[in-house]
């Protein structure tokens, strides 16, 4: 079986180059490496509104699978981020039915939003992380990286020509980007560089 990594949910901010799209960073709970993903504007509001427990009119979609997963006898074990596919992640849901243990495919944004109701752990497998997670710098702390995790960002400038530079311009972007803790930057170009390999 190969190697998962436990992460929590470290912040969820707007993506200011995908309108509509947010940033939810991941961190390692026994380490220091942080796992951007791009998620939906209503996958990030059902994660949202799980984390500040705001109870909504009416239940929202994942709301209604916990309740029917009750209702079958349904438990949730654990949620991995299993693959990641030109800059595209993957997810399954674990849980048990019984005696049976039930193994279900799912975007990770809807996999996350529904851990969260669930009160389940999120893991990562190790290749994913070893082809998609970023460093912060040496000199924070973690309580520090968490705080800037969690505050919206504002990127100062679009990079919709990141295919026009170069391979190793490109790694050097990515080593700048992650030392600033710019982590919708480093996604971004991660998965350009992602593209080439």
């Amino acid at each position: 079986m190969e190697k998962l990594v436990e992460l929590e949910i470290l912040g969820l901010s707007s993506n200011h180059s995908h309108s509509g799209s947010f940033t939810l960073v991941l961190g390692e709970t026994e380490g220091t490496r942080r796992l951007p993903i791009i998620i939906g504007m209503f996958e990030a509001q059902a994660i949202a509104i799980e984390i500040e427990k705001i109870v909504p009119n009416r239940p929202m979609t994942h709301d209604l699978f916990k309740s029917f997963a009750a209702s079958f006898s349904f438990e949730l074990n654990r949620i991995v981020i299993s693959d990641m596919k030109e800059g595209v992640f993957y997810a399954r849901i674990f849980g048990q039915n019984g005696a049976e243990e039930v193994e279900i495919d799912s975007r990770p944004s809807d996999a996350i939003a529904i851990a969260v109701r669930f009160d389940c752990p999120i893991f990562c497998s190790e290749k994913v992380m070893s082809e998609a997670a970023v460093e912060p710098s040496d000199d924070e702390t973690q309580e520090e990286q968490k705080a800037k995790s969690a505050e919206v960002k504002a990127s100062p400038k679009r990079d919709s020509g990141l295919k026009d530079y170069s391979l190793d311009r490109l790694n050097q972007m990515l080593d700048k980007a992650i030392a600033d803790e710019d982590y919708e930057k480093a996604a971004r170009i991660r998965d350009e560089i992602n593209k080439r390999n």
